[in-house]
């Protein structure tokens, strides 16, 4: 506890970006739940943008509305 899973556009990120963006979520993560970086899971999901709507859009972000604290603009 707790888990985060980032779905994204593949994209090439660098290891010092990998990392650069594992810390900030930890840290933002350890800090909001007070709990401490061993407990921490995070999983990067490349999503090819052609799958996009199927995969996430549609079951996740339309059909968890209610889960979502920050929704997309569009």
């Amino acid at each position: 506890m707790p888990h985060v899973a980032i779905k994204h556009f593949p994209a090439s990120l660098s290891d010092a970006g990998r990392r650069a963006l594992v810390d900030a979520v930890t840290s933002a993560v350890t800090s909001a739940f007070g709990c401490d970086e061993g407990v921490v899971s995070i999983a990067l999901e490349p999503v090819d943008p052609e799958d996009w709507n199927e995969r996430v859009y549609v079951p996740e972000i339309l059909g968890r509305q209610s889960l979502l604290c920050k929704a997309p603009d569009y």
